[in-house]
């Protein structure tokens, strides 16, 4: 299941840049190639489905990614981590004095 949701959440995040590179910040890019054939409506349809379009990806990417968390299996606690870090360490450092000592 982790593998779905990380291959969806590449394909998400290639289409938001494919889409987000097509628009142009000035109001031009895609849209203004049909400026001079379909003034009347095929303009702003089209700037609107990449606006649409923008904001669906980015929320599709944002929850593909929250979900990606909960789904993983390699997550732990940062405190568990730490306490076996401090045992083993501890283990080590008491026997390695042990050994100085003698």
């Amino acid at each position: 299941m982790e593998f779905i949701v990380t291959v969806l959440i590449v394909i998400a995040a290639l289409l938001l840049g494919l889409v987000v590179l097509i628009q142009n910040p000035k109001g031009g890019g895609l849209s203004a190639g049909f400026a001079g054939s379909a003034q009347i409506g095929g303009v702003k349809r089209t700037a609107d489905f990449l606006e649409k379009a923008t904001w669906y990806l980015g929320v599709a990417l944002f929850v593909l990614c929250l979900a990606s968390t909960s789904l993983s299996t390699t997550a732990r606690p940062v405190a568990d981590e730490e306490q076996q870090t401090e045992q083993t360490d501890g283990g080590q450092q008491q026997s390695g004095d042990q050994q100085q000592g003698q």
